[in-house]
């Protein structure tokens, strides 16, 4: 599973990458977090407001920061 977290590297962007880390550990699964912080990358997800979850190419969410459970909700829902 490839995952990617989209944002600047602002805090918000920094907890993201942190709770999503935790619900792969929780989860135990196997996958690969990546941090993208050019704008033109984020841009061509069609993402305009950051932070956003981007697993396996599809955007999951953006603007928020959402709980390690909610997290764990939408990988397990793919």
């Amino acid at each position: 599973m490839e995952i990617k977290v989209l944002g600047p590297g602002c805090k918000k962007c920094n907890t993201l990458h942190d709770a999503t880390q935790k619900a792969i550990e929780e989860l135990n699964i196997e996958a690969t977090i990546t941090k993208v912080d050019d704008m033109m990358k984020i841009l061509s997800y069609g993402v305009m407001s950051t932070p956003a979850l981007v697993v396996n190419e599809k955007v999951l969410f953006s603007g928020k920061v959402p709980s390690v459970s909610e997290i764990k909700e939408l990988i397990k829902s793919l």
